[in-house]
């Protein structure tokens, strides 16, 4: 099995940590730059991660997720676990946006629709997660919750939100520090 994605990715590091017990080829790309010709070859849709297992490639990490989960015979996701994944990737997409944006030169801080649409969603989203957190909905470590700390700790190191009010996704993120390769793949040594 390979996994192939880029070290900063907070796509990637939720697949990362979900095969944490299951041997596995992890291969960074640096996606745009050199390895931009390599994504091509794996990905028409030019987004990571992307795993192959065998003659099967998965190009999503909500599908890898599912794919892992029916191969590794981990238990399915409830519906309710469905809806957290979708608002988890919904501010993940938006503050993707934001980051890309802001890399290009342009203003994401300007008064303009398209930008406060996605500081919205981004708002709105975190102050549902934070209540989530602290009505216990996260307390298992699974998938959901690896995906709500990649979300947190990626926004945090590209320093994307202010986190005044939402700061149970803080101590959320802390609490979960400790679990296996975590430390290993956080996105500020890479």
């Amino acid at each position: 099995m390979k996994l192939i994605g880029s070290n900063t990715s907070p796509y990637v590091r939720r697949i990362r940590l979900l095969l944490v017990d299951t041997p596995h080829d992890f291969v960074h790309l640096d996606i745009y730059g050199e390895g931009r010709d390599e994504l091509r070859r794996n990905n028409p849709t030019l987004k990571i991660p992307v795993l192959k297992d065998g003659d099967q490639e998965i190009f999503d990490s909500r599908v890898i997720a599912r794919y892992l989960g029916e191969k590794l015979d981990h238990p399915p996701l409830t519906w309710e676990q469905e809806n957290q994944l979708t608002l988890i990737d919904g501010a993940n997409d938006s503050c993707v946006t934001l980051l890309l944006a802001k890399k290009s030169g342009l203003d994401v801080d300007a008064d303009v629709m398209f930008w406060n649409l996605q500081r919205e969603r981004i708002m709105t989203t975190l102050r549902t997660l934070n209540a989530m957190v602290e009505s216990g909905q996260f307390a298992q470590w699974n998938y959901p919750a690896i995906c709500l700390y990649c979300l947190v700790d990626w926004v945090q190191f590209r320093e994307l939100v202010d986190f005044t009010g939402v700061e149970s996704l803080i101590a959320f993120r802390d609490q979960h520090r400790a679990h296996p390769m975590v430390a290993e793949t956080d996105p500020r040594n890479a």
